[in-house]
């Protein structure tokens, strides 16, 4: 009998992946990670840690089967809130559900499954494992040799077009896909509700948590505040007429050349705009944001378009439609450029059609891949709002995530 750990976090959908689980006849052992032990940045009741150990505590017991808690926080604190720490600080927007979901359920966690003898890891993600086989040789054997066939595992998009969290996954390899099972992803989340209700589960209409991956809904200033100093500085409003936004494009001698300059952020300073307001840190603040920024008086309401931490400044735009919130193409450093799907890697000069995304819940756009030395651009058919460093941005065919990378 195949073994498997799965990762119950107290919330319906990882309760009702163990069931399933025991139902096709795995021995199921359920294992809650406790990731955070500082109370006093989340709101209270909203995702507290022992609520949901205990709740996890209670389906093991309805579903007989083991169960066990685990600590994790120290692992968490040093790969992931200590991360987040330092993006903001550097000016950018990380994802922390993404990289909790890397290094620690996929990482940690899971290493920490197979010492317990673990065939496979399982989650509560909606989203659903593939396998093929490919050849490994594409092409390049000897004349008589026959072909290497390996299994690859896919990453597809969850049935729930509602509630698909592939991109969440977006950062995972081929190893960790290997061990892993997504029982819920064949169902809707009413449909994974109502077999919980069956089952009368202590979790079947319990909220989703919401807010960082095993913190709850956390007060993200002040939870940046006890590491990043407050440190005040002006807002910038900048006219959707303003020149910059009106230079004519200069003469490219390659495509490379062009995406380049595409990508590249609106270098704005001070003399660009107007002082309309303060604020206690830039590096507090991202791009697209709406709220926190106090100032009134304005005709549309004000989005933020960039911000500089070296300048301690904050630009501003009127409205959704603000030309500054646009962009066509981003970047992905050489080095953060990843595969799940090693066989369909680009080499240098080579294009590649996708459906991409640079955020959870954003429909899939059109996009061009273009593979250079310098880098991997995402060129999107239509200009996207409020693409932001540090983000992920990831991409499909079909409903097939075949990768990823940090946007830079």
């Amino acid at each position: 009998m195949k073994r498997v750990v799965v990762g119950l976090s107290g919330g319906v959908d990882s309760s009702v992946a163990a069931y399933l689980l025991k139902e096709q006849g795995y021995e199921v052992i359920g294992l809650f990670m406790k990731n955070w032990h500082d109370d006093s940045v989340t709101i209270s009741n909203e995702c507290p840690w022992l609520e949901d150990s205990n709740d996890a505590l209670l389906v093991a017991e309805k579903l007989g089967i083991p169960f066990q808690t685990v600590d994790l926080s120290e692992q968490y604190k040093e790969k992931i809130v200590d991360y987040m720490f330092n993006e903001y600080e550097q000016g950018r927007t990380p994802n922390p559900d993404v990289l909790c979901n890397r290094e620690i359920k996929f990482d940690v966690f899971m290493k920490i499954a197979l010492s317990l003898g673990a065939d496979y890891v399982a989650t509560g993600h909606y989203c659903r494992k593939g396998e093929i086989e490919v050849d490994e040789t594409r092409g390049t054997r000897a004349k008589g040799e026959q072909s290497k066939a390996k299994p690859v595992y896919q990453l597809l998009a969850g049935k729930d077009g509602n509630k698909d969290q592939s991109y969440f996954l977006c950062q995972l390899s081929q190893e960790q896909l290997a061990k892993s099972l997504f029982p819920i992803g064949e169902l809707t989340k009413p449909q994974v509700r109502e077999i919980a209700l069956k089952l009368d589960l202590v979790t079947a209409e319990k909220k989703d948590s919401q807010g960082l991956c095993f913190i709850g809904k956390v007060r993200l200033p002040e939870f940046l505040q006890q590491q990043l100093l407050p440190k005040e500085g002006l807002i910038y409003e900048i006219d959707a007429n303003n020149s910059i936004y009106n230079q004519k494009q200069p003469n490219f001698n390659s495509l490379e050349e062009q995406l380049i300059f595409e990508s590249t952020s609106i270098p704005y300073s001070t003399e660009n705009g107007k002082v309309v307001g303060k604020h206690q840190g830039a590096h507090y603040f991202t791009i697209g944001q709406r709220k926190g920024l106090n100032v009134g008086g304005t005709k549309e309401a004000l989005f933020i378009i960039a911000t500089d931490v070296k300048t301690n400044a904050i630009y501003t735009g009127q409205g959704t439609n603000h030309p500054g919130l646009f962009k066509k193409t981003l970047k992905v450093q050489p080095s953060e450029v990843h595969w799940i799907r090693e066989d369909l890697a680009l080499k240098n000069g080579e294009t590649m059609q996708v459906m991409a995304r640079i955020r959870y819940r954003q429909a899939l756009q059109k996009a061009t891949l273009h593979q250079f030395e310098s880098g991997l651009y995402v060129s999107f058919e239509e200009p996207q709002s409020a693409i932001t460093e540090g983000q992920f941005v990831a991409w499909n065919i079909y409903d097939e995530l075949v990768g990823s990378g940090v946007i830079s």
